[in-house]
């Protein structure tokens, strides 16, 4: 693999988290894990308008994170690899293992501060 591919590969991993970092993008892959579902029943779950779920949903499908299939007049939209779905719980995971371990540190530095200093 040439020194071109490796750095297309690294901006392909960059561009596919890029697509997952904003939190109406991770809020619709959310709902999209359940089941596919279409524009309307996105922005109703979302309480959203049309153009902001449609933009959003772009970006998704560009990365190739989210596929379309037409069915009648309406496009159905799902998760491309049902993988994502367990990236998103491994990050929930993570997130939680970080907020336990900033909650253990805060309640370490309240009680320090409530410790009687030495003269």
């Amino acid at each position: 693999m040439g020194h071109g591919a490796s750095t297309e590969l690294q901006s392909f991993k960059a561009d596919f988290f890029k697509a997952l970092a904003h939190p109406l993008r991770v809020r619709i892959l959310e709902l999209l894990r359940a089941r596919g579902r279409n524009v309307h029943e996105l922005q109703a779950a979302l309480d959203l308008d049309q153009p902001a779920v449609s933009s959003q949903l772009a970006v998704l499908r560009r990365t190739n994170v989210v596929g379309a299939r037409k069915e009648g007049t309406t496009v159905r939209y799902a998760l491309r690899d049902p993988l994502v779905g367990d990236l998103l719980d491994l990050a929930r995971r993570i997130f939680d293992n970080h907020l336990v371990g900033t909650q253990d540190m805060l309640r370490a530095l309240r009680e320090e501060a409530r410790r009687p200093r030495r003269r």
